[in-house]
């Protein structure tokens, strides 16, 4: 291996990105380049290394001894090549950098966006990935310093260091097909529930909690509803109700965005279901100057940072 020239940073973030996605392709997608210049950086560091880094079947991409060795070690050179760019911007009076926020589905897809743009026009030289998952993978990704934020609903107990900062709060509505008999009567008692058909999150999914919580206050069980359908995301069940398949809950916002035919909310007497969004940071890692920006921007927001149907929200935590 020649030792004339160092390692190329962005090179190793080219292959660092195409290790996770497994494909030349979707690494050129999320890294905003071309298929062919993809292929040739991992040639050229396959050729500085003097080792194949990929097995490159007819369908997939898989890593090799080589390759899965390289991988953290990577992984620290490209964060200690975006530390010093970071700092030494920070010296110069400058907050540049990159932000990684882990979110569940919904506030990833309505909520983050509307933050982010308030972020990059005050912050326009710090990028933003936002990794979408699950709200438990969130927090445990955060916990484990694979992000530097998460925007979640879920407790922390995952996570204890974990310091939140009170974001909005998303109500949860029950929708009915418009010639359902929940929607003809417009508002029902909470046992009346019991004679739905119910398309419903998964039950680590926030809504699913924050639905769970509520009606065990109003005594209903979330778990003998008659459940016919369980999906991945509020959006498809939305869209499943639109078809008349069932009822369900999903974020109020998902009713606002999507302006499906055929769909109602359903009030449900005595009861408001509120999901509460916080932004988590891990005190434990140390803040960069572009991490401490984002920190402070989120603490001197007001809150709730978004309108929100909500009667009440929680103390600031």
């Amino acid at each position: 291996m020649e030792a004339t020239t160092m390692l190329d940073p962005h090179q190793l973030n080219v292959f660092l990105t195409a290790a996770e996605t497994l494909s030349f392709t979707k690494a050129a997608e999320k890294l905003h380049m071309s298929q062919p210049s993809v292929s040739q950086h991992i040639q050229s560091l396959e050729a500085r290394l003097g080792c194949s880094l990929f097995l490159r079947g007819t369908r997939k991409l898989t890593l090799t001894d080589a390759g899965t060795y390289l991988v953290p070690m990577a992984q620290r050179l490209v964060s200690n090549a975006r530390a010093v760019e970071e700092e030494m911007a920070a010296f110069m009076g400058k907050v540049i950098g990159h932000l990684i926020v882990g979110c569940s589905t919904t506030p990833g897809k309505y909520l983050l966006p509307h933050l982010l743009t308030a972020f990059h026009h005050q912050y326009p030289l710090v990028s933003v990935t936002c990794q979408v998952t699950s709200q438990l993978n969130a927090i445990e990704l955060l916990c484990n310093g694979e992000t530097h934020f998460a925007l979640t609903s879920a407790n922390v107990r995952e996570c204890p260091t974990a310091e939140m900062h009170y974001f909005t709060s998303d109500p949860v509505v029950l929708i009915a097909p418009a010639d359902h008999p929940f929607s003809q009567a417009g508002c029902i008692s909470p046992e009346v529930l019991y004679e739905g058909r119910f398309i419903m999150r998964e039950n680590t999914s926030g809504t699913y909690r924050a639905c769970a919580k509520k009606l065990h206050l109003a005594g209903v069980n979330i778990e003998a509803l008659p459940t016919i359908l369980t999906l991945g995301n509020s959006e498809a069940i939305a869209l499943a109700v639109a078809q008349g398949l069932g009822v369900g809950f999903v974020s109020h916002i998902v009713v606002e965005q999507l302006k499906v035919d055929n769909v109602r909310i359903v009030s449900i007497e005595g009861l408001e279901i509120c999901r509460d969004i916080y932004i988590a940071r891990a005190p434990k890692y140390s803040p960069t100057r572009v991490q401490q920006a984002f920190w402070e921007f989120i603490t001197q927001l007001p809150t709730p940072f978004m309108p929100t149907h909500c009667t009440s929200t929680p103390a600031q935590h």
